[in-house]
C-alpha cells in the first residue's frame, strides 16, 4: 500500500509539506495520538497520521486544515509488517526523513486476574504494544537517522504494575524498556528518544480499564499534548 492523502488541496498541502518538518504519529485517530497530532500541525509539522480508523483519521485531518496545517493520512494496523514497512519507504520515497515519531498506538485488553487472561486478548497485546513496537524502531530509525535532529517519543504507564493490568502491564513494561535501550544505543547515531508520562486523560483506553471513573476529573488531551510537546526541544 501507499500514502493516502487528505487535504485541503493538493497544491497548498505539497507546498506546506515542502516548508514543514515531518512528523509520524501512531495511534492519532484518537486520543492523545490525535490530540498531539493537531499540537504539532499548530506547531508547523507536516503530520503523517496512522491509525486503523478512517472516520477518526478524516476527523483529525479536517481539524488540522481548518487551522491552516496539514496531513496525510495512513489507515493502517501497525501489526501489519508488510503495510508498515511499504509506509515508511513511501516516506523516504516522498520527504526522505521523519523529523519526529510519535508512538501513541497502544492494545489495552480488558483488566483481568491473571488467572482469567483470555489468551486472544494476551496475543493481540503482547504483538501491537511489544512486536509492533520493534518492527516501528526498526523502520523509522533510518528515517530519524536522516533528519536534523531525529526525535522520537514513547509514553509511560504509571499504573502499567498495579494489581489486574497483568497482560497490559508486562506488555508496556517491556515496551519500556525498549525504548531505554533505543534512546541509550542512539545517545551517539543523530536520534534523540523521549519516554514522557502523561497525567490520566478521558480516552477510549482508560475507558476500558475504568468504565465507571468520574472522567470530569481528568486531564483535557489537548491540554496534555501541549504541556508534553513543551517538554521537548523542538
Amino acid at each position: 500500500m501507499g500514502l493516502i492523502r487528505a487535504s485541503a488541496s493538493e497544491k497548498d498541502a505539497t507546498m506546506t509539506e515542502q516548508s514543514s518538518k515531518i512528523a509520524l504519529v501512531t495511534g492519532a485517530s484518537r486520543g492523545l495520538g490525535s490530540a498531539m497530532a493537531e499540537a504539532l500541525a499548530e506547531r508547523g509539522y507536516h503530520i503523517i497520521a496512522l491509525a486503523r480508523t478512517v472516520g477518526g483519521l478524516e476527523e483529525l485531518d479536517d481539524r488540522i486544515t481548518a487551522k491552516g496545517g496539514s496531513a496525510t493520512l495512513v489507515p493502517v494496523d501497525i501489526n501489519d509488517d508488510d503495510a508498515m514497512a511499504q509506509i515508511c519507504h513511501s516516506i523516504h520515497s516522498r520527504w526522505g526523513h521523519v523529523d519526529l515519531l510519535v508512538h501513541a498506538a497502544i492494545h489495552a485488553p480488558p483488566l483481568a486476574p491473571m488467572e482469567h487472561v483470555d489468551a486472544k486478548d494476551l496475543d493481540k497485546t503482547l504483538a501491537t504494544n511489544i512486536r509492533a513496537t520493534a518492527r516501528l524502531i526498526l523502520n523509522v530509525t533510518p528515517l530519524l537517522k536522516a533528519a536534523p535532529k531525529g526525535q522520537a517519543v514513547l509514553f509511560d504507564d504509571p499504573e502499567k504494575d498495579d494489581k489486574f493490568h497483568g497482560a497490559y502491564g508486562m506488555s508496556k513494561t517491556a515496551q519500556m524498556n525498549m525504548g531505554a535501550i533505543w534512546r541509550d544505543e542512539t545517545t551517539k547515531t543523530g536520534v534523540t528518544v523521549h519516554v514522557l508520562t502523561p497525567a490520566p486523560m478521558p480516552t477510549a483506553t482508560r475507558a476500558r480499564f475504568y468504565p465507571g471513573e468520574d472522567r470530569s476529573k481528568l486531564a483535557d488531551c489537548h491540554t496534555e499534548a501541549a504541556r508534553l510537546l513543551d517538554q521537548l526541544p523542538l
